[in-house]
Parts: structure tokens; sequence; C-alpha cells
């Protein structure tokens, strides 16, 4: 029984298994990718809405609005739903890359140093600048 539970899956290195390891790792690559795409659009917006609308209300002949705040505010909780979805992606893609390595490693076929990909170097430049956004937003109305 305990050799059973430390052995959950019986691994064996043929090339129908590698190549199904190597799909699983792409579709985590490809995960990862559509929050990033997710997040530039999400701290995008919220960082234009909140330009937008002051450049709007700083315009001769604008009336003023009803609520001049509720721009800014949107534009935070954007920012900050991008900065913190992207988080919780990179923390889920890290997680899984390591369960795929250390289950799986006899059919992975490649060293674990290759574990990371220069899209989670962009990911992570991507939460810095967001976190810089939601600030710049923030300070610059208080």
């Amino acid at each position: 029984m305990a050799d059973a539970a430390a052995h959950r899956f019986e691994v064996r290195a043929t090339a129908e298994s590698h190549f199904s390891w190597l799909r699983t790792r792409l579709s985590i690559e490809r995960t990862l990718m559509s929050w990033v795409r997710t997040a530039t659009a999400l701290i995008g917006f919220g960082f234009t809405i909140v330009q937008f609308f002051e450049r709007f209300a700083s315009m001769q002949g604008v009336a003023q609005a009803a609520r001049p705040q509720l721009p800014r505010y949107l534009g935070l909780a954007l920012i900050a739903a991008g900065v913190a979805g992207l988080l919780v992606s990179i923390w889920q893609y890290h997680k899984l890359i390591g369960y795929l390595f250390r289950e799986f490693d006899a059919i992975a076929g490649v060293p674990e140093v290759a574990t990371h990909t220069p899209l989670l170097l962009i990911a992570v430049a991507l939460v810095l600048i967001g976190i810089f956004a939601f600030t710049s937003v923030l300070l610059r109305f208080l």
C-alpha cells in the first residue's frame, strides 16, 4: 500500500508518453500566455480609463461629473484585478511545472533546468508594471 501511494502512476518512457508530457507542458504555457494577455488588457484599460476621464474633465465646455472619483476607482479596480490574476496564474504555473517534473521526470526528456521560459520573466515584469501603474494612479489623487 505504501509503494502504491509513493508511485500513483506507472510511468513508462515511450514516445507516446513523452509527447503527451510535452502537450501538457505546452498547454500550461498557453494558459499563462492567456493570463498575460488578459492582465495586460486589464491593466491597460484601467490606466487608460483614469487618464481619459482626467483629461476629459479638464476640457473646456464639459460639465462637472456627478461622481468625479468613479473613473479612478474603476481604473484602480481593473489594474488590481489584472495584477491579482497574474499573480495567481504565476503561482499556478510554478506549481504545475513543478508537478510535471517531480512526478513525470522519467518521460520529460528535458533537464529540469529548462523549467522556466522567458514568458515567466514577462509575467513578472508585467506584475511590476501593474504595481507601478496602481501606485501612480493611487498617489496622483491623494
